[in-house]
């Protein structure tokens, strides 16, 4: 199957001398590489064009986290294999493309994602998050799992996933204007189709953040507007069903264990955890001006401004 390695890129030059070695270094090579670069002030076009990849240049206003990638699937027609991965994604050995590949000749398999390592250098926090999120044990989800898992079961991460072509035009591609969130609205629509979402366990990548509070904050006052905007997906998935508590009493654990100076900072980590998602499932009450203040992803508010003028 014909393979397409799609890489969002803005000013990627910290990631470039871990990231391009890495990929050089893969058992399984793409066929193509498409770099679709925000106008970039770095070196990142020039770089990734030095290792042949084909550089797709949008000015930076026009990013949008859904139709970003879907220009990847009008881009290369005849790819059968859509490959996505961040610049901060680093592969994590030899074999991390080819596990992730191969899942997908699974009966019914429409989109595979791989596990996340913390980055090199991550606090407990944020390594926590990672190994909670993606244990060491992979997992093939259908919709019967949203009984038993909720939501989760839609959780998809493209920071390193792959999809089927055939799965992915079944269901429309990737969702245009959306604030985030277009992985799980992918996976949500194939779970629905009766196509199965992999995670694999051994396609490895590092990849995490060290949020601050305010950070927290405004990611989830993301993942809040994501849900208000999309709520089919929690009227046929349901909630997280006790996820969050699940998480909080793993992160605690794990912090007495590792770093126990960081305990306090559980409780007012949750605080605005919390905070965030209740003013993001509301935002329809607020003006757009404080919308784009309180959000992660400023860029979605000011282009709802611009269509709104227009």
């Amino acid at each position: 199957m014909k393979t397409l390695l799609c890489i969002p890129t803005l000013n990627a030059g910290p990631h470039l001398a871990e990231l391009l070695p890495a990929i050089r270094r893969q058992t399984t090579q793409p066929d193509d590489v498409l770099v679709i670069d925000s106008s970039s002030d770095d070196e990142t076009a020039e770089a990734f064009a030095g290792i042949g990849a084909h550089v797709h240049r949008i000015p930076r206003a026009d990013f949008d986290h859904g139709g970003t990638r879907q220009l990847a699937l009008e881009l290369y027609p005849d790819a059968e294999v859509l490959l996505y991965l961040t610049q901060d994604a680093i592969p994590a050995d030899h074999q991390t493309f080819e596990a992730l590949r191969s899942e997908l000749l699974g009966e019914r398999v429409g989109a595979a994602y791989g596990r996340q390592l913390p980055r090199t250098g991550a606090d407990a926090i944020e390594a926590h998050a990672r190994f909670f999120n993606y244990p060491p044990h992979s997992a093939v989800k259908t919709i019967s799992d949203a009984r038993a898992l909720g939501i989760k079961a839609a959780f998809l991460s493209n920071s390193f996933s792959a999809y089927r072509r055939s799965a992915l035009e079944e269901v429309g591609g990737f969702p245009r204007r959306n604030i985030f969130g277009e992985d799980m609205h992918a996976a949500a629509r194939l779970l629905m189709r009766d196509w199965r979402v992999a995670y694999v366990a051994d396609a490895m990548v590092r990849h995490s953040h060290p949020y601050t509070h305010l950070q927290e904050f405004r990611r989830y006052f993301d993942v809040g507007v994501f849900l208000s905007h999309n709520e089919w997906i929690t009227s046929t998935f349901g909630r997280a069903s006790g996820e969050g508590f699940r998480y909080l009493k793993s992160e605690i654990r794990y912090l007495a264990s590792t770093d126990a100076r960081r305990l306090p900072q559980v409780l007012s980590r949750s605080v605005m955890k919390l905070l965030g998602m209740h003013l993001g499932r509301y935002e329809g009450r607020l003006p757009t001006r404080i919308k784009r203040t309180l959000s992660m992803n400023k860029a979605f508010w000011t282009q709802s401004l611009e269509r709104a003028r227009a």
